[in-house]
C-alpha cells in the first residue's frame, strides 16, 4: 500500500528531504565560494571568518531560546576534539579546492558514508560483507579517477580530498556517537565556538590586509553558507529517518558540478563523469544495504 501524502509523516518526510536537498545546495555554494576566494584569502583568515559568521549566526539563533543551558555539555573532552576534528577538515577542505575543480572535490566527499564503514568495522570491530568491501573499492576507484593525473595541471594537493573523507568520516562516527548524551544545538554551537578559538590563536601570523569589500563579503558568505547548511541538515534529521534522507545527499554533486561550470567554466570530461557516476553508484548501493 503506498503512504499516504497527507499523512502526517509522510509531510514529515518530505520537508526532511527537502530541508536536506537545500542543505546540499548550501554545502555546494560554501565550496565554490571557498574555491573562488582561494586564491586571494589566506587559509587562517578564511576559515577564521567562517567559524567568526558561524559562532555568531549560532548564539543569535539559540541563546535566546537556550540561554545558559546551551553551554551544557556531559562530554567536553569529545566536543573539543569534534571540533578539533571539524577545524581541520575546514583548512583541508579550503587547501584542496585551489586545485580541485568543486564538483570533483564534492563527488570524491560523497565516499564518507563509504569510509564511516570502513572506520567502523575498523575501531567498532563492525562485521562487514564481502559485498560491502567490494564497494568502497569501487568507489575509491572512481575517486582516483576523478583525482588522475591530467597532463601537467596534477597537483599533490589533488589528493588531499581522499585524507578530508576519512577525516569527516571519523568525524561522522563521533558525532553519532555524541548525540546519544549531547544535544545537536550545542553540539553545533561549541564546533564554530573551538573552531574560532583556535584560528584566532594563529591568526597573527595568518592574517594579510584585504582591501577589497568584495573579499571580505564573500569569505564572510563561508561562515553564512555553513551555518544555514549544518542548521538545516540537522532539522532534516530531525523530521526524517536517516535511511530516507541519504540518497538525497548525491544532489550536492549536481549543485557542485552546476556551479563549477557556471562560475569557473569547470566541465568535467568523459572520464570524470564516469568516477563520479562510480562513486554515486557505489554510495548509494551501500547505503541501500545498510538501510536493508
Amino acid at each position: 500500500m503506498n503512504p499516504d501524502p497527507a499523512h502526517p509523516s509522510s509531510r514529515r518526510t518530505a520537508l526532511g528531504i527537502a530541508l536536506l536537498v537545500t542543505a546540499t545546495l548550501c554545502f555546494a555554494l560554501l565550496d565554490t565560494t571557498s574555491q573562488y576566494v582561494g586564491p586571494a584569502v589566506p587559509v587562517v583568515m578564511a576559515v577564521w571568518l567562517r567559524y567568526l559568521t558561524q559562532t555568531l549566526m549560532t548564539t543569535a539563533l539559540l541563546w535566546p531560546q537556550r540561554g545558559r543551558s546551551l553551554l551544557h555539555t556531559h562530554a567536553p573532552g569529545w566536543q573539543l576534539f569534534r571540533g578539533v576534528l571539524m577545524m581541520g577538515s575546514s583548512v583541508i577542505a579550503y587547501m584542496a579546492l585551489r586545485h580541485v575543480p568543486v564538483g570533483e572535490f564534492t563527488a570524491i566527499m560523497m565516499l564518507v558514508p563509504l569510509a564511516v564503514t570502513l572506520l567502523a568495522a575498523w575501531m567498532l570491530r563492525e562485521r562487514v560483507s564481502a559485498l560491502t568491501w567490494a564497494l568502497v573499492a569501487g568507489g575509491l576507484t572512481g575517486a582516483l579517477i576523478v583525482v588522475r593525473p591530467k597532463g601537467s595541471d596534477f597537483h599533490g594537493a589533488m589528493l588531499l580530498p581522499l585524507l578530508l573523507v576519512f577525516i569527516n568520516a571519523s568525524y561522522q562516527i563521533l558525532t553519532s556517537r555524541m548525540v546519544r548524551t549531547e544535544d545537536p544545538g550545542t553540539m553545533h554551537f561549541y564546533t564554530g565556538l573551538l573552531g574560532l578559538a583556535c584560528c584566532s590563536l594563529l591568526l597573527p601570523w595568518g592574517w594579510a590586509p584585504m582591501a577589497d569589500a568584495k573579499l571580505w563579503a564573500l569569505a564572510g558568505l563561508l561562515g553564512v553558507f555553513g551555518s544555514i547548511g549544518h542548521y538545516l541538515l540537522i532539522q532534516a534529521y530531525h523530521h526524517a529517518p536517516a535511511s530516507r534522507l541519504t540518497p538525497y545527499l548525491y544532489a550536492q554533486i549536481a549543485f557542485a558540478t552546476l556551479a563549477g561550470w557556471m562560475v569557473f567554466g569547470h566541465a568535467p570530461d568523459a572520464w570524470t563523469v564516469a568516477g563520479i557516476g562510480l562513486i554515486a553508484l557505489c554510495g548509494w548501493l551501500g547505503t541501500r544495504l545498510r538501510s536493508g
